[in-house]
This record gives C-alpha cells, sequence and structure tokens, in this order.
C-alpha cells in the first residue's frame, strides 16, 4: 500500500501564508468577545486586530468578513492600504455575512447549542486540552478511518472527500508533523486550529486525533460553504482560499487535486485509497 506524497516545503510555506492572511471567507473572528457597535451601522460591529507579518487590508477584510472599502476609510489607511506591524486596525465586521458563514457573530449574545447531538467521542473531547503530547495517536487506519467518516457525516461535509483528503495528507497515520508545523491525520496548521476552535465552541488539541480529524472536517466544511464547489475547496485545502482567489490553482496545486479525485473515486470503487 503506497503512501501519499508528502507537501514540498515550498508549497508549504505558500500554505502558511495564505492561512495566516486569509486561508478562508471563514477565518475566525478572534475578538469576538471584545466587539463593539459601529454606531449608525446596525449589520457592523468592530473587532480590533493586531498587524501581523503578512497581514492586507484584503486578506483582514476576507478573514473577518468584512468590506475592505470600510475597514480602509474607518482606519484612514488611504489609497495603498500599507499597513504596518504592530499596528492596531478596527475592523467593521458584516455580522449578517458571518451568520450565513455559519460563524460567530462578534457581539455578546447567549451559545446557540445544536440541535444534533454531539457524536459520543466529541463529547468526551469537550474539555480544555492539556499537554503537548500526542493523544489517541496509534489508531489503526480502520479506526482512523470510521473517525474520519463519522465526523464527516455529523457536520454535513462528503465522508468520501474527507477519506481522501486524509489519505492525500497522512495517509490515515496521526503521528505525522510537516516541516512547517501541520500537525496529524488532516495537517492541520496551528493557526487554522486556533480558527476553527471558534466554530467548534471549544479549544482543539491537534495532538489529539480526535480534535485533529475535527478541526480537518471543519476547515473542509467552510470552505466547501465559500467554494461551492469541491474542486475548489479541495484546492483551498491545499494552497489556501486567498491564494486560489488570487492566483488560481498552482501547478502543484492541480496535481493535489486530481490526486484527491482519484483516491475518492477509488475509495467508491474499491472501498479503499491505496
Amino acid at each position: 500500500m503506497s503512501l501519499p506524497r508528502r507537501r514540498p516545503p515550498a508549497r508549504r510555506a505558500r500554505l502558511l501564508a495564505g492561512l495566516a492572511g486569509a486561508l478562508t471567507a471563514f477565518t475566525l473572528l478572534p475578538g469576538a468577545a471584545e466587539a463593539t457597535p459601529w454606531p449608525g451601522h446596525p449589520d457592523r460591529s468592530i473587532v480590533r486586530h493586531t498587524v501581523r507579518p503578512g497581514d492586507t487590508a484584503t486578506g483582514l477584510a476576507v478573514r473577518y468578513h468584512a468590506w475592505t472599502a470600510e475597514l480602509i476609510r474607518l482606519n484612514g489607511l488611504g489609497s495603498r492600504s500599507a499597513l504596518a506591524q504592530g499596528q492596531v486596525l478596527r475592523i467593521p465586521v458584516v455580522l449578517s455575512a458571518v451568520r450565513r458563514a455559519g460563524g460567530k457573530a462578534p457581539r455578546p449574545a447567549p451559545r446557540r447549542h445544536s440541535k444534533k447531538t454531539p457524536p459520543a467521542w466529541l463529547a468526551m473531547h469537550a474539555t480544555r486540552p492539556t499537554g503537548r503530547g500526542w493523544l489517541h495517536a496509534d489508531l489503526t487506519r480502520e479506526q482512523v478511518r470510521r473517525l474520519v467518516t463519522v465526523t464527516a457525516k455529523h457536520y454535513g461535509v462528503p465522508p468520501k472527500l474527507a477519506l481522501a483528503i486524509a489519505w492525500q495528507e497522512s495517509g490515515w497515520q496521526q503521528r505525522r508533523v510537516s516541516i512547517t508545523g501541520a500537525i496529524g491525520v488532516m495537517q492541520v496548521m496551528p493557526d487554522t486550529g486556533r480558527w476553527m476552535r471558534w466554530y467548534v465552541g471549544r479549544p482543539l488539541r491537534l495532538r489529539d486525533t480526535h480534535d485533529n480529524v475535527l478541526a480537518g472536517v471543519m476547515t473542509l466544511r467552510v470552505l466547501r460553504a465559500w467554494t461551492r464547489r469541491d474542486d475548489n475547496a479541495i484546492a483551498a485545502y491545499y494552497q489556501g482560499l486567498g491564494a486560489v482567489r488570487e492566483h488560481g490553482y498552482f501547478e502543484d496545486t492541480k496535481q493535489y487535486v486530481a490526486a484527491v479525485r482519484a483516491h475518492e473515486r477509488r475509495i467508491v470503487r474499491t472501498g479503499s485509497p491505496g
């Protein structure tokens, strides 16, 4: 049984940059608890963001569900919209866009729980993660397969698609860490895990196989919702949604999409991706 190829460092670096700047239009609202209303704009709420290396006005607008023009105007950035590291920006989040995206609106509100009963494993792992070691990392491939399938079904993601991506990423193995820090079965970057916690409603421990799969499936879920086509969602999982929208598919991204689709077809036909 052959294992999927490892990602080249250059491609991983591009993905990291894409995730840090504009991974998806579903990126989290980290300042949700500190949001304030924008007077005269009932569908807006202001959150504060400290500029990091690689941030751009457009990327932040995508990340926070804001309009670029409003962000630039509110912060007096000027036509070139240059950002300085450490600069604190006020970002006018469009609340209706957040709700449509299935995210958490950045304003105080009672926690809303899904009417669905979470899977048993999700209830078991609903505590704050502690420690840095691996947890449930020695599951067999068949156990990982079942975990990915159950998680994908619960969150409305096609199980065979999630399985194909997991196979391409790690060969359904948890003890995998890339040279750029992507972790586990779904090869989730730490920043992505921190963003996905807002959709899950709790911190995620990426070295726990259960949380790793959950983070990857949730990322795929939001990418599918924003791209509308699974090929684009697969490409964005690999390359980053911002980069896909700006540049189209890189050559290695085309190969990645083709490989995932081939795994998916084999799973449908034979039950096995390899």
